[in-house]
């Protein structure tokens, strides 16, 4: 594996990991007031486009983490849909 790939796996792997904390915290308390709706909508608008991007070259660090990542904000944007009134 080239230290470029190696490096996409590690970067996206702490930044897609960076969503977990949050995650956890708004279905602990229930509350998703204070996570911006706008944010949550382009943060996941953005992953798609990565991810498509990722598809389009065949970047498997781009694929995964950005799928994963999809999925995990998606969760987040349900949750803000759920709890954040």
């Amino acid at each position: 594996m080239l230290l470029g790939e190696w490096l996409g796996f590690v970067a996206g792997a702490l930044v897609t990991c960076s969503l977990v904390p949050q995650l956890m915290r708004v279905f602990k308390l229930r509350s998703a007031r204070e996570i911006s709706l706008l944010f949550t909508s382009l943060l996941l608008l953005g992953m798609l486009i990565w991810l498509a991007y990722g598809i389009s070259f065949g970047l498997a660090p781009v694929i995964l983490w950005n799928a994963i990542g999809a999925a995990l904000v998606t969760t987040l944007l349900y949750a803000k849909l759920k709890y954040g009134r």
